[in-house]
């Protein structure tokens, strides 16, 4: 099949990537580097940064010649001289930084894809307990849309303002709204979503915690972790979330475990990720257990489960790239979305080269 292309009316899209030094930034720019109707203008990092002035490819050397762009640091001075000639900005930035500065953006003209947790929970009062600061943009906060692109397509084309999902949401939400949504589970039962994270999942910068020599299997934030909230926002049912970090660079899975109404059948299961899925290029309903090495580097999410009709219970396992499709490629698509493009538009032809490439 041929690749679809910008219409040659549409003029290039002018943007900016603020947070370009950290690991998804990292992955957005490359992303970006690639598709036909996209001009970085700017690649920033915060206003302190020992990184400003550096190339980015200095940072990140794999994107030598790629994209050899200066950083430069944010300042309310670089707002007021660059935002207007923005058509959008990608944050990869604290959560707070996105909260002060979304609306700023859009009350200039410039649409934002938001890649923190700024505008994730619709409810301002969650933000102190899950993210540590008070939420005072109200007003952006309720504009905001969450942006999970398999199934927000249209929130996603009539907003100014982006909340992409946290990567372990994305994953555990592609395994649960097919059965949720289709309410085949016992409303108000147990949900137990299990999720397993590389280390690049906790950010670029450096902490014993994270480091990849002191990290053995554990779980952590049982119970009180910020994604738990989001997942069942976005799931409409009451989850519980269970976090651990793995000793390996990068990637992802959820394991989602749901009761099924007695009435419900495994085919009744099977056509329901069937009509969620089967014109979504990049999610593969594969026919095993998914593995973290068959995504890595990639768009694409990984799903398969089962059903033991015996017991009523359906296991569904989602695997993905947490810096790609937790993050970076899923911004991508929810920019392409916003511009009457495939979602997937400009990541398929990229997947194999990218595979190939290794931090």
């Amino acid at each position: 099949m041929a690749k679809a292309r910008l219409d040659s009316n549409n003029s290039m899209q002018k943007v900016a990537v603020i947070g370009a030094s950290g690991y998804a930034g990292a992955e957005l720019v490359g992303l970006l580097c690639q598709h036909d109707g996209v001009s970085i203008e700017h690649l920033v990092v915060s206003e302190n940064s020992s990184s400003e002035g550096k190339l980015f490819s200095d940072l990140h050397g794999r994107f030598k010649t790629l994209c050899d762009l200066p950083l430069e640091a944010f300042s309310a001075s670089w707002f007021d001289c660059c935002a207007v000639h923005l058509d959008a900005v990608f944050f990869a930035t604290p959560h707070e930084f996105s909260a002060d500065w979304a609306q700023a953006f859009v009350d200039a003209g410039v649409k934002v894809f938001d890649l923190s947790g700024g505008f994730r929970l619709k409810e301002s009062t969650d933000y102190p307990k899950y993210y540590g600061f008070e939420h005072a943009n109200i007003d952006a906060l309720n504009s905001a849309q969450y942006g999970l692109a398999e199934w927000q397509e249209t929130d996603i084309a009539q907003t100014n303002l982006i909340a992409v999902p946290g990567c372990y949401p994305t994953a555990s939400l592609l395994g649960l709204k097919p059965i949720t949504i289709n309410k085949l589970h016992v409303e108000n039962s147990l949900i137990v979503v299990n999720g397993i994270s590389g280390v690049s999942g906790a950010g670029r910068s450096a902490s014993l915690a994270t480091n990849f020599n002191e990290v053995s299997l554990k779980a952590y934030n049982v119970l009180q972790h910020r994604h738990q909230p989001e997942i069942s926002q976005e799931a409409h049912a009451s989850v519980i979330f269970n976090p651990h970090l793995a000793p390996y660079k990068r990637g992802l899975m959820a394991t989602v475990t749901m009761q099924l109404k007695e009435e419900v059948s495994a085919k009744q299961v099977d056509m329901a990720f069937q009509q969620a899925y089967g014109d979504k290029p990049l999610i593969r309903m594969v026919g095993a257990w998914p593995e973290i090495a068959n995504v890595e580097y990639s768009p694409f999410a990984d799903i398969h489960w089962q059903v033991d009709e015996e017991k009523h219970v359906v296991v569904v396992s989602c695997a993905i790239d947490n810096l790609l499709k937790g993050a970076a490629s899923q911004a991508l698509q929810c920019f392409n979305i916003s511009l009457g493009l495939p979602s997937e538009y400009s990541m398929l032809s990229v997947t194999a080269a990218s595979s190939n490439v290794k931090n």
